[in-house]
């Protein structure tokens, strides 16, 4: 069975609920004699109300005026407002590898998977494949919200929450104007560009929105470590969305979104082109009367191409050593929620969900004399299906929650196929075996206000990951290092608790501080196998654990015109490893910098607004071994926008303003890249009122 034949024989499976009779969707009415008021109709595009129960856990929101006013306009710099919210690398979607831009929090570590589970108007956005984040999909103006909840515990959100979950949230139709749209030019013939059109009627809204942007680029390796190889790494990125919100009676809504998105970066050097492509579309049903229900159904589409070159030392020829020309993969999936009328003081959730995912990656490689020898082919599917209970229960000035799910899990059709393009036998020719098994996870929380500014919180949870196909079947190559795939990784799983004091002793004023101990079992990450000054080789394994404790600390004040906001992860991670792996016992993960910092002080009045942003990242090593270590970087963004008229605003704005150099990696054993340097700004904003 192939797995283009199998994803459409359970798309059709997943469409079925849709097509279920819901609660308050047909109902008989007698007539009435009497005429009556017509019920009042409120859209607004979202899910299900958020759970009392949140209260007990660490949770920030970043509202729309935030997100809009960020100094690179991208929703990785957005979510950098969270410390601890970190990415694989320290680059940004315009100079990373794609592959490399997974989430995480609370310093558990990574290998460029997502162990932070994002969702998108409920539909989880994880690469299907790689379980990367295509962070050009999201343009800014297109969110109205923004919640990150620290800590895990796969609920009915869905599983792959080991470290929290990040809910971005389309805008809302108070957010919307009839039409919107910013044009900036910036440094290095850099083009950004953002519009949406929006029609709001009491019967519900429709939105049409696009986003593009493009660069010279920067230089990626710092300019001590280059060679005549080196040069700009240009970026060409768009994105599109269409958005409708139909009310189906006073208490129903109707939600349909499609999107698409385009990605093209180079690597700053020959052979190191990729391409990123996507389309979503997802169906959801959201009633808010005596009985809560939400239906959803999606369908994810993604295709992924990359070339990869090999460097000599002198750094001054490079040498293909890879085409990754195609790896196409679909994501499949469906979410049904029911909330039953319990009361005011209680609040439940029951549902159930199903993921499935599909994918295969198609390479040629070993190359001679620059044309390539051998054609490489690697995939397979997995499939998710779970059921959940999630429950609040407020008792004066204490809110329980709890909530938990089972998940039965399935891997199968594994492959990885390597023969020569002359034609002959195979060289590698493996078929793996399918897997299944089951996994329980949960949350629990109490959040106690003895006076009204403070509130008390503990937690304690459980989450789990399955291995993304990339991890399970795809060997890869970074410039002169490679790393091996393991088809027998294990899921990870995290056991974690937490306690923490949220205090608001005057209006506008917040602060949360939080410590946590996280246990994060069988954590799948690059083991170094051996090295050398020039180059590393690496296979993926699932190490004993990580362990990582250690702090949060957010604070914001608005008593007016002037708004302070802050945050600080402090944590300590460390490894334990045994049998091969055991020279990392007790070392850092890689990519985890002990402390995070942001913070911004701004200043709003109508539409006129500033603000400056400080951000400092830690020490932190490149690799498992401990051996390449990146320095700590400092850096300050600035944001000024005033208004021309009541519509029209001009915008500045600056990133790194003093230039930081802010190292993202070291391959090849010394050879230094880097994340952006000084960008600078100057554009026009307009909103139809």
């Amino acid at each position: 069975m192939t797995i283009i034949a199998r994803s459409r024989r359970l798309s059709a499976v997943l469409l079925l609920p849709l097509a279920l009779p819901t609660p308050g969707i047909a109902q008989s009415v007698a007539p009435s004699p009497v005429a009556e008021t017509p019920p009042v109709i409120v859209v607004t595009g979202r899910g299900l109300a958020d759970a009392p129960g949140d209260r007990a856990y660490d949770i920030v929101t970043i509202e729309r005026d935030r997100i809009q006013s960020s100094a690179s306009n991208r929703l990785e710099t957005v979510l950098a407002d969270v410390a601890g919210l970190q990415q694989f690398r320290r680059s940004d979607s315009r100079s990373a590898n794609p592959t490399s831009q997974g989430i995480s929090l609370r310093g558990i570590g990574g290998n460029a998977s997502s162990r932070a589970l994002l969702l998108f108007d409920g539909v989880p956005q994880a690469d299907p494949f790689g379980g990367w984040v295509a962070f050009p999909a999201y343009a800014t103006g297109r969110l109205g919200r923004i919640r990150v909840t620290r800590g895990g515990g796969s609920g009915y959100q869905g599983p792959g929450a080991l470290a929290g979950t990040v809910e971005l949230e389309s805008a809302s139709p108070d957010q919307l104007t009839p039409f919107q749209a910013g044009i900036a030019y910036g440094s290095r013939d850099s083009v950004d560009a953002q519009a949406s059109a929006a029609l709001v009627r009491d019967g519900g809204f429709a939105v049409v929105s696009g986003a593009y942007a493009r660069g010279d680029g920067f230089t990626p390796t710092v300019a001590g470590s280059r060679g005549a190889v080196d040069r700009p790494a240009p970026y060409e990125q768009a994105s599109g969305a269409v958005r409708t919100v139909i009310a189906v009676d006073a208490t129903t809504e109707l939600q349909l979104n499609a999107s698409a998105f385009t990605d093209t970066r180079d690597r700053g050097s020959d052979f190191t082109a990729n391409r990123s492509e996507g389309a979503d579309a997802s169906l959801r049903l959201v009633g808010r009367g005596r009985w809560g229900y939400s239906l959803l159904g999606y369908l994810q589409t993604r295709a992924f191409a990359s070339s990869f070159g090999s460097i000599n030392a002198a750094r001054s020829t490079t040498t293909q050593s890879l085409d990754q020309y195609n790896t196409p993969a679909t994501g499949l999936g469906a979410r049904f929620e029911l909330q039953p009328p319990l009361g005011e003081a209680i609040t439940l959730r029951l549902g159930a969900d199903i993921r499935d995912v599909s994918g295969k990656t198609q390479e040629l490689f070993f190359f001679a004399g620059g044309n390539p020898t051998r054609r490489r082919e690697a995939g397979g599917s997995s499939t998710t299906s779970g059921l959940f209970a999630d429950g609040s229960l407020v008792a004066g000035d204490v809110t329980f929650s709890l909530g938990g799910r089972i998940d039965r899990w399935t891997i199968d059709q594994g492959y990885l196929s390597e023969r020569p393009l002359a034609g002959g036998l195979p060289v590698t020719d493996l078929r793996y075996a399918d897997r299944e098994g089951t996994e329980t996870t949960g949350r629990a929380g109490i959040a106690y206000r003895p006076v009204d500014a403070v509130t008390l919180r503990v937690a304690g949870y459980r989450g789990w990951r399955l291995p993304t196909l990339n991890e399970l079947y795809r060997p890869f190559r970074v410039g002169n290092d490679t790393t091996a795939a393991n088809a027998l990784l294990s899921p990870e799983r995290l056991t974690g608790v937490e306690g923490g004091v949220t205090l608001a002793p005057a209006p506008g004023v917040s602060i949360a501080a939080t410590y946590f101990y996280n246990r994060l079992k069988d954590a799948i990450a690059n083991v170094t196998l051996s090295s050398t000054a020039t180059s590393a080789s690496r296979v993926r394994r699932n190490l004993d654990a990580i362990r990582a404790h250690g702090f949060e600390i957010d604070a914001a004040y608005r008593p007016g015109p002037v708004g302070v906001q802050a945050s600080w992860s402090h944590v300590n991670s460390t490894v334990d490893a045994s049998a091969a792996a055991i020279a990392l016992d007790g070392l850092r993960p890689a990519q985890t910098p002990r402390d995070q910092v942001s913070a911004t002080v701004d200043w709003r009045r109508d539409a006129a607004a500033a603000s400056l942003t400080v951000r400092h990242v830690a020490r932190q090593f490149d690799d498992d071994q401990n051996s390449r270590s990146l320095d700590p970087a400092t850096t300050l963004d600035a944001y000024a926008a005033y208004p021309i008229t009541r519509a029209l605003v001009v915008e500045a704005r600056a990133e790194n303003l003093f230039d930081e150099t802010v190292e993202a990696g070291i391959s090849s054993g010394t050879i230094v890249e880097r994340a952006t340097p000084r960008t600078l700004w100057i554009g026009l904003r307009y909103a139809m009122r």
